[in-house]
């Protein structure tokens, strides 16, 4: 074998292996993650409920916390009548790992039956915001949401059935 036919092996070796680096090199690559999946909420059956109660002269509020328990003020006076009592439940839907913050909307007004209106505000969380998921996407968490309803003078809010909606926004941290 002559010096030139050497040389040509070993170039010939070297550019196989480089070849083969380079295509070892490419199958390495991996694409771009997919994004991730959105934050999903869903109310459920159970809504925000404050049960029957009796308000005098001055009124005042009514809580309800996340617990399903509820608090007065004011010469709001708690009646146990049988009517729910219940904060609202969202099932949340997330991957494991995201951080959830709730945004609370604004307070909005509830309208009577036949006349009135008081105003809710949205309270506090179970979970409490923020929170972690750590449950796979398709297992719900539950958050239940409390709120705080102003209740005025027996001739501005006479008894009657009041309803209204309110907003929360979840934001993925």
């Amino acid at each position: 074998m002559t010096r030139t036919q050497g040389h040509i092996k070993v170039l010939k070796l070297l550019i196989l292996s480089a070849g083969l680096f380079l295509s070892a090199t490419l199958l390495n690559v991996a694409a771009q993650e997919p994004p991730p999946r959105p934050i999903r909420i869903t109310p459920t059956a159970q809504f925000l409920s404050f049960g029957a109660f009796y308000h005098g002269a001055t009124g005042g509020t009514v809580t309800i916390l996340p617990d399903n328990s509820r608090l007065s003020s004011g010469d709001v006076v708690l009646l146990g009548l049988g009517y729910p009592v219940t904060a609202s439940r969202f099932e949340v839907h997330a991957q494991p790992g995201t951080v959830i913050a709730i945004l609370n909307g604004p307070p909005v007004s509830l309208f009577g039956t036949p006349s009135g209106s008081m105003q809710l505000t949205v309270g506090n969380s179970f979970p409490a915001s923020p929170f972690v998921s750590n449950v796979p996407y398709s297992v719900p968490i539950y958050l239940n949401v409390g709120g705080i309803l102003n209740v005025g003078n027996t001739a501005a809010n006479p008894p009657g059935s009041y309803s209204g909606t309110f907003e929360i926004t979840l934001v993925r941290e």
